[in-house]
C-alpha cells in the first residue's frame, strides 16, 4: 500500500481554481490550471504565480556551519555574504551528483538549503551524515515553510505595492526577510524559469491568504496561476537542468557543463570536501577528452522528442540521447536539451536527428539557453 500524497497548504486553492492535479515527488501538485501553453506565455510577457511548497528546506546553524556546508557541498559556501544565495551541488563521493541546490545565508551562523522535493530526504541524510565532527545542526524544516513564487517581467511592480521591503536594492540570488501582505517572509530574488522573479518563503498557515492577496495586486498586471507543467517549459527554454534529466549521479558537474559551480580553490576544511578527488579526475578527463556535451537541438518538423529518445549521426548511429523535449512557444517550434559526443556538439552541426518511434526527425544543434530575457 503506497503512501497517499502530501498536501501543501495552497492544496483547497488549487482545487477552488479547477487544477489539474498531479503526483510529482510524493506531493499532489497542480499541473496546470488552464492552458500551459497561456500560463507559459504570462510568465514569460506579465506574470505567473507558483506554489512551490514541495521544495525541501533544511536548516544549518551553529558555529561551524559554513565549515561543514564547504566540506559537504562542492561550492564555496563560506564565501556567501548574509543575505546572499548561492546556486551548487552536492556530490557523493565518487563526484555524481546527488542534487542540485540553493543555499542562502540568512545569518553569520545560520543557512537555508533548498533541495528538490525528490532528493530532499536524501540531501537531509547525507548533510546529517556530512555534519559529524562539525558543530554545527543540521534540521529539517520542510514542515516550516510554504513556498510562492512571483514570477516574469511583472514581478517587481505586483510585489511593491504588497511589501515595503527594498526590491530595488534586491540583487538577483539575494534576500531579505520583510513582509509581503503583512505576511513575515523571506523574499528572495530567484526562480527556474529564466525571468525576473521572486520566491516568498512563509509560514504554511500564511500561504493562502498570500496567494489571495498576490492575485489581487497582479489583476492589473495580468498575473495568471500557474503549474509545473508551464514551469518545465519555462526552464527548458532558460537551458536549466531539471534533476533526473540533465543532472543524475551517474553525471559529475564537469559532464553537465556546469564545472564552475565546483570551487577547487576552497581553503576551508584544509581544502578537502565530499568527492573532490573524483571531481579532480572528472575535471581532467573534460579537459582532455570531452565527453559527451549538454547541448540544445531545435526540431525542423513538428515531433516533439521525450526524454530517452536517442540522437543520431549522419550514418544512424546513436550518438546521444535527449533529456528533456517540449513544444518551445517561444522559439515556436519543439526543443530538446540532450547529451550528444562531443564532435556533433558544435552549433550548426548537421545531420543531427532524433529517433522518434523509429524515425529520423532532423534537428538543429544550437548553443544553450533558447531563451535569454533582456535586462
Amino acid at each position: 500500500m503506497t503512501d497517499a500524497p502530501r498536501r501543501t497548504a495552497l492544496d483547497a486553492t488549487h482545487r477552488a481554481l479547477g487544477a489539474t492535479m498531479t503526483d510529482f515527488a510524493g506531493w499532489d501538485m497542480p499541473l496546470r490550471y488552464g492552458s500551459e501553453r497561456d500560463e507559459h506565455v504570462a510568465v514569460r510577457t506579465r506574470a505567473g504565480l507558483f506554489d512551490l511548497s514541495h521544495m525541501g528546506e533544511i536548516t544549518v546553524t551553529g558555529p561551524r556551519a559554513a565549515d561543514l556546508l564547504d566540506f559537504a557541498l562542492v561550492g564555496n559556501i563560506g564565501g556567501v555574504a548574509v543575505g546572499r544565495a548561492r546556486y551548487t551541488m552536492i556530490c557523493d563521493a565518487g563526484g555524481g551528483i546527488l542534487d542540485d541546490l540553493i543555499v542562502y545565508r540568512l545569518g553569520e551562523t545560520e543557512y537555508m538549503v533548498v533541495a528538490n522535493a525528490s532528493n530532499a530526504q536524501v540531501v537531509l541524510d547525507a548533510l546529517t551524515e556530512r555534519a559529524s565532527g562539525f558543530d554545527a545542526e543540521v534540521r529539517d524544516d520542510r514542515d516550516a515553510y510554504a513556498l510562492l513564487a512571483v514570477q516574469g517581467p511583472e514581478s517587481p511592480g505586483i510585489l511593491k505595492g504588497l511589501t515595503d521591503a527594498d526590491l530595488d536594492g534586491l540583487k538577483y540570488y539575494a534576500g531579505l526577510p520583510g513582509t509581503v501582505a503583512g505576511v513575515p517572509a523571506l523574499i528572495a530574488r530567484t526562480g527556474y524559469t529564466g525571468e525576473d522573479g521572486f520566491e516568498l518563503f512563509v509560514r504554511p498557515a500564511d500561504a493562502p491568504a498570500l496567494w489571495e492577496a498576490l492575485t489581487e495586486a497582479g489583476k492589473g498586471a495580468g498575473l495568471v496561476p500557474c503549474g509545473l507543467s508551464c514551469r518545465d517549459t519555462l526552464r527548458l527554454e532558460a537551458g536549466m537542468p531539471l534533476y533526473g534529466h540533465e543532472l543524475t549521479t551517474d553525471t559529475t558537474p564537469f559532464d553537465a557543463g556546469l564545472g564552475r559551480v565546483v570551487k577547487f580553490e576552497k581553503t576551508t576544511n584544509g581544502g578537502d570536501f565530499v568527492g573532490r578527488a573524483a571531481l579532480e579526475a572528472a575535471r581532467d578527463r573534460a579537459a582532455a577528452r570531452p565527453p559527451r556535451k549538454l547541448v540544445g537541438l531545435i526540431a525542423e518538423g513538428r515531433r516533439v522528442p521525450r526524454a530517452g529518445y536517442p540522437v543520431v549521426g549522419p550514418d544512424g548511429a546513436v550518438v546521444g540521447e535527449v533529456t528533456s523535449g517540449a513544444p518551445s512557444p517561444t522559439v515556436g517550434k519543439p526543443v530538446a536539451m540532450a547529451y550528444v559526443d562531443a564532435a556533433y556538439a558544435e552549433p550548426g552541426t548537421s545531420g543531427v536527428a532524433v529517433d522518434i518511434r523509429g524515425t529520423h526527425e532532423p534537428y538543429e544543434v544550437v548553443a544553450l539557453p533558447f531563451y535569454k530575457r533582456q535586462k
